[in-house]
């Protein structure tokens, strides 16, 4: 098995993150702990980019995403490509089917063969994806880490602006459907549901992780009804269209009977019967960033890491209404 960063930084006895320093942004380290650490990666055999090095326009950029067929990823693979078009980078994309162990072996073949890596919404730990990346930039879109640029959306103001409205509407419980346990955000929008719910004396019912889908939304439906709910908001705007349909089915109009909640804000949402009230996140916004934000990186001009909070709205359209129930 060839070496890898970790590996390095076990060897050198330093940090994860001072191992990927000595690749990526070598200025920030002593002269005495960057020869510790090359020497260990020379000695392991561990190939990584040479310190400092710039990549001219050109370059290729990989966008590795969980399941293109959701129309966020296509959003931000539209937005990044067109950035990278601007810059005369290609990008190529890879799809890993909400699979972590694929993930793992599409960053490992990828670290070595492009200039650098966009990350979204991935299934495996931030710490481990930056294990995985070494040496090879990237930037992480709905995931946190310290030692990467981060594009992320502000989730807390959606949501808060989401419960506002239905406490403002008289409903007095509701019910969240999770996303995947792999998913980074959902834990996080679980807990943040949980807090905004309590402080406006609001009850609520969460029902454990779903697949981020139609079908899963529609397969949920009765369990979102049989918690006396009278309004849910899901993890994603497919999930909430799935519970219409689930709802339509078992007799429940949508919002007479429900009211419907998603997150994300794709174009379905217009299209929807009723059309669905959805916080809006930015996504085309977040493709171009993440590509732009490569740009000094790539030249040779590496700048500290930084978190890029992404403004969160809500849009209210048909599916949301008084409570009745």
């Amino acid at each position: 098995m060839a070496p890898t960063l970790t590996d390095v930084a076990k060897r050198a006895d330093v940090a994860l993150s001072t191992a990927s320093r000595a690749f990526s942004d070598p200025q920030r380290l002593g002269p005495d702990t960057l020869r510790k650490v090359l020497a260990a990666a020379q000695e392991l055999g561990y190939q990584g980019a040479k310190p400092g090095e710039p990549q001219a326009a050109g370059s290729t950029v990989a966008m590795v995403v969980p399941d293109i067929a959701n129309p966020v990823y296509g959003t931000l693979v539209k937005a990044a490509q067109g950035e990278g078009r601007r810059r005369k980078q290609t990008l190529v994309l890879h799809d890993t089917d909400r699979d972590p162990e694929r993930e793992r072996e599409a960053i490992t073949h990828l670290r070595s063969q492009v200039a650098a890596i966009v990350l979204c919404s991935s299934r495996l730990p931030a710490d481990e994806l930056v294990e995985l990346c070494g040496s090879t930039p990237s930037v992480l879109i709905n995931q946190e880490h310290d030692d990467v640029d981060c594009v992320l959306a502000d989730a807390a103001d959606g949501l808060r602006q989401a419960v506002d409205y239905l406490a403002a509407l008289g409903h007095r419980r509701i019910a969240f459907v999770s996303g995947s346990h792999h998913s980074w955000s959902s834990p996080r929008r679980v807990r943040l549901v949980e807090e905004l719910t309590a402080e406006a004396g609001i009850e609520l019912e969460v029902l454990d992780w779903q697949a981020e889908t139609v079908a899963a939304g529609t397969a949920v439906a009765a369990s979102v009804l049989a918690t006396g709910a009278s309004a849910v908001i899901t993890h994603n705007d497919l999930v909430a269209i799935g519970v219409i349909k689930g709802a339509r089915a078992l007799g429940v109009d949508v919002p007479d009977g429900l009211s419907v909640i998603g997150i994300d804000d794709v174009a379905l949402t217009e299209v929807s019967r009723p059309s669905l009230t959805s916080i809006s996140i930015p996504w085309s916004k977040a493709g171009a960033l993440s590509v732009e934000l490569l740009g000094p990186i790539l030249g040779g001009h590496r700048m500290p890491p930084r978190k890029h909070l992404l403004p969160a709205q809500l849009v209210v359209r048909e599916s949301t209404a008084p409570a009745s129930r």
